[in-house]
C-alpha cells in the first residue's frame, strides 16, 4: 500500500495504541508538540507541513473527558491551518456515549452536545467503537463509522473457552452482543436483569437461563466501575452457577472507583480488554490486554483508499 500523503496525529490520551499503530501502518507519528500551559489551557502544534494529505486524528475522550474532547478539538483545527486535505477522527472511546437519553426532566442529552462540539471541527469522517447505544451513531452530522472490536476479543477469547461455558449478557443493553458472542462460539446465553441504584450500586432483580453447573463469560461493551459485573457474577452463583473459572470481556477498561477491587473479589479467571482507554493492571485478575491497532490500521487503510468498511461495521455477524 502507498503510505504517501497519510499522516497520524496522536493524542495525549492514548497509551500504548498509538505506538502500535503506528507500527502497524509502517509509518511515523507526525511530530508535533502538545502540552499544558500552567493555567491548565491545552497546547499544540504540528510540526511538519500536512499540505494535500490524509490526516487521521487518534484520540480517545477518556478521563479527563473535557480536557480529552477539546483536545481533539485542537488538533482538527492545527491540522486543518496546516493544510490538510481530508480530516479523520478515530475515537476508540467516546464519553459520555451512555447519556443518550433523558431519565428525567432537567438533563440534557449529553452525547448529542459532544457530538454537536465535534461537529466544529469539520471532519470528513469519524471513526467510533462499540458505542453503549449503535443509535449514538445517528448524532453526528459529518460520516461516523461504529466499528466493533468482537472479532478481536473473540479470537483472543477463545483459546480460554470450555465447553461448559455460558455467555452471559450482565444488563439488556448487552443482549445482543452477548447473542453475537453466543453465535461465534455456538455456546448458550443468559440475561441477567439489573436495576441501578447509584453510580456504583446494582442490584439484579432476575437471571433469564439456565446457568446451573455453567461457567459464565460475562460479555459487555465496557467496564467503568465494576459493579454491574460484580452483581452479575454474585446473581450467577446465587443460581447455581460455578463460582470459579469465569471469563469477563469487553472492549473498553475504564476501571475507575474501586473496579479493580470488586473484579478481584469475584474470582475472575480470565478478563479481556482493548486497549481503547489506557488502564493499568488490576491485582489478583488476570488480564489479557487486545491492541486494537490491526482493526485501526485496516480502517485507516480503507478510508485512505477510499474502500469500505462495511464488513468491519458493528451489528455484523
Amino acid at each position: 500500500m502507498n503510505m504517501d500523503g497519510l499522516f497520524l496525529i496522536v493524542g495525549s490520551h492514548v497509551g500504548t495504541l498509538g505506538e502500535s499503530l503506528a507500527g502497524d501502518l509502517g509509518i511515523q507519528r507526525t511530530p508535533m508538540a502538545n502540552e499544558l500551559f500552567p493555567d491548565g489551557e491545552r497546547h499544540v502544534r504540528i510540526e511538519r507541513s500536512l499540505a494535500g494529505g490524509d490526516v487521521f486524528i487518534l484520540q480517545s475522550t477518556s478521563a479527563p473527558v473535557g480536557e480529552s474532547l477539546v483536545e481533539v478539538l485542537l488538533l482538527a483545527d492545527a491540522c486543518r491551518r496546516s493544510g490538510a486535505k481530508r480530516l479523520f477522527a478515530i475515537i476508540p472511546y467516546l464519553g459520555y456515549a451512555r447519556q443518550d437519553r433523558r431519565t428525567r426532566g432537567g438533563e440534557p442529552i449529553s452525547v448529542r452536545v459532544v457530538a454537536d462540539l465535534l461537529a466544529q471541527a469539520r471532519l470528513d469522517r469519524l471513526v467510533l467503537f462499540d458505542l453503549h447505544s449503535p443509535a449514538t451513531e445517528g448524532c453526528f452530522s459529518c460520516p461516523a463509522e461504529h466499528l466493533t472490536a468482537v472479532p478481536l476479543l473473540a479470537e483472543a477469547s477463545r483459546p480460554f473457552l470450555s465447553p461448559d461455558m455460558i455467555i452471559v449478557a450482565p444488563d439488556l443493553g448487552a443482549a445482543r452482543l452477548a447473542h453475537a458472542y453466543g453465535r461465534r462460539f455456538g455456546l448458550p446465553v443468559a440475561l441477567v436483569h439489573k436495576s441501578r441504584l447509584a453510580a456504583s450500586a446494582v442490584v439484579v432483580e432476575e437471571v433469564a437461563g439456565e446457568v446451573r453447573d455453567r461457567t459464565p463469560f460475562v460479555v459487555d461493551d465496557m467496564i467503568s466501575t465494576g459493579a454491574t459485573i460484580a452483581a452479575a457474577l454474585e446473581a450467577l452463583t446465587a443460581r447455581g452457577a460455578r463460582a470459579d473459572g469465569a471469563m469477563v470481556a469487553a472492549t473498553h477498561g475504564l476501571f475507575v472507583d474501586g473496579a479493580p477491587q470488586r473484579l478481584a473479589e469475584r474470582h475472575i479467571a480470565r478478563l479481556l480488554v482493548t486497549d481503547s482507554v489506557p488502564s493499568d493492571k488490576i491485582p489478583n485478575v488476570p488480564v489479557n490486554h487486545i491492541s486494537l491497532a490491526p482493526l485501526v490500521g485496516e480502517a485507516i487503510r480503507r478510508l485512505h483508499e477510499g474502500r469500505s468498511l462495511a464488513d468491519l461495521i458493528a451489528g455484523q455477524p
